[in-house]
């Protein structure tokens, strides 16, 4: 499934793109910051898993997964901050500062250098725009080649991007649809109430 989540973030246009991270950041209750002129959108599930985009001013996109389950969660163990810095390798600098010396968030802890005490967000997947194309950081590249890791699996693509619903339909009704296909709602009143408060939220991001 990977390669098709893949296919379909590519194709996706980057007004779509933004939108929907808007649409799903609201409807998760994560509110956007902005970050040295970036905005920045988030979502997590509750259970370990999280997303996050960073869209720059110049239609860069930075796009960071994590899965605390999987061999790319660099948390356990007091965390690996080396490591973690060097899964940032191939991203333009500007872009990275966005998640260095920053707070942490419910979304993106922070791994700390032992010896500066310079902290960088939390990140098993890490994807860029650079305005043409979407790019897999240098740095997860050649770790999960050296460790014999498959990427996509181990940094929970699939799982983080699934909410946005890409090369799929949109609409409320396919969000709310969705939601209840896992099990969201109680009964239909609760799914209606539901379908009410996502078409206000999605008309604010038109």
């Amino acid at each position: 499934m990977s390669e098709e989540t893949w296919a379909a973030l590519e194709a996706t246009p980057l007004s779509e793109l933004r939108r929907r991270a808007a649409i799903i950041g609201e409807l998760f209750e994560s509110k956007p910051t902005t970050v040295d002129g970036a905005k920045r959108y988030g979502w997590e599930d509750g259970s370990g898993q999280s997303t996050v985009w960073y869209f720059s001013p110049d239609d860069r996109v930075m796009l960071l997964t994590f899965h605390h389950e999987e061999a790319l969660n660099l948390y356990v163990d007091e965390g690996n901050y080396e490591l973690q810095e060097r899964l940032y390798d191939g991203v333009p600098e500007d872009l990275v500062r966005l998640v260095r010396n920053r707070p942490e968030n419910s979304q993106s802890f922070n791994l700390t250098n032992p010896e500066t005490k310079d902290t960088i967000h939390l990140a098993g997947g890490v994807f860029w725009y650079d305005g043409q194309r979407w790019r897999i950081a240098d740095g997860v590249v050649d770790y999960c080649r050296s460790e014999g890791l498959v990427l996509f699996d181990e940094c929970g693509f699939d799982t983080c991007l699934q909410v946005y619903q890409f090369a799929q339909e949109f609409t409320p009704e396919d969000i709310i649809r969705d939601r209840a296909w896992f099990g969201w709602y109680a009964d239909d009143t609760e799914q209606q109430a539901a379908l009410a408060n996502l078409r206000e939220i999605v008309a604010r991001h038109e």
